[in-house]
């Protein structure tokens, strides 16, 4: 038997350790990103990934620098200026007319992204009656979200891109400095509740208007997207809005009946009423 063939059977052996003693659910992730991550996991490590299994099984401590490993946290401030300028001015006016504003940030990772979003909810008049929550299955990355702290030289992109999305004010009026770091000005992280979410297993999070989910499902494969989707359609109130990755596949969507295109280019939908 070669050597990749062993591989893959170590994986599926690894990845079905992690759900029965976890019950954490990779198997259903795409394959190719999946495989890269766990065989990084393995060299770091200086072992095979069958040399993980007991570590898995037996040192609970372990869980957490899988989880670290196998999750992609990857975030920047206000990614993809269209798309955040594209809500700002189609989506947020329609919010306007709800007494009270819940926003679901999926997968919020180390949380430049949902920090983004409360600075253009503060900007349209929002934030005061808004709640959102942020949610991620990699605990250490949410506590760095939940810190708001990130590096200074991030900046001067973070502030360009801030700019091209719509921003009305001066980026720096949110956030406090150093040499080395910035940190989120208080007034936005206390309306932001940060809470550990696995998409996979959990079920509804709470109802809401707006679900962002960006550049998540791109590492589920076909079964494991149909069962978020469903998840996201049973969370949103009638009408409410989704915000996917410009990564995603518009045609997965689409085929479920589940959405329907506010803004298909910047992959923004609304809630149909009716589960294909």
């Amino acid at each position: 038997m070669d050597e990749i063939k062993i591989q893959d059977i170590e994986i599926g052996l690894f990845l079905e350790a992690l759900f029965q003693r976890h019950d954490y659910d990779f198997r259903n992730y795409a394959k190719a990103s999946l495989k890269r991550r766990v065989l990084a996991l393995a060299a770091a490590q200086g072992r095979t990934v069958a040399e993980l299994i007991p570590l898995l099984l037996r040192e609970d401590d372990y869980l957490a620098e899988v989880i670290a490993q196998l999750s992609v946290p990857v975030s920047d401030m206000f990614r993809d200026p269209p798309v955040f300028k594209t809500l700002r001015e189609t989506v947020l006016p329609l919010l306007q007319t709800y007494p009270r504003i819940k926003v679901w940030q999926a997968g919020c990772a180390t949380g430049e992204e949902v920090y983004s979003l409360a600075i253009m909810l503060d900007e349209e008049g929002l934030l005061e009656r808004t709640q959102i929550y942020a949610t991620d299955i990699n605990d250490i990355a949410l506590r760095k979200a939940e810190d708001g702290i990130f590096p200074v030289r991030n900046l001067g992109e973070y502030e360009n891109s801030y700019k091209k999305s719509g921003g009305k004010s001066e980026f720096s009026d949110y956030y406090v400095a150093n040499a080395d770091f910035f940190r989120i000005d208080k007034r936005l992280r206390q309306k932001i509740v940060f809470a550990h979410h696995n998409l996979v297993s959990d079920g509804v999070f709470c109802e809401v208007q707006l679900i962002l989910c960006r550049n998540v499902l791109i590492y589920f494969n076909d079964e494991l997207q149909h069962r978020v989707l469903e998840l996201f359609h049973n969370s949103l109130v009638r009408g409410g809005f989704l915000c996917l990755g410009t990564r995603e596949s518009l045609r997965s969507i689409e085929e479920r009946h589940l959405f329907a295109a506010h803004q298909a280019e910047h992959m923004i939908f609304h809630k149909n009423g009716i589960i294909g």
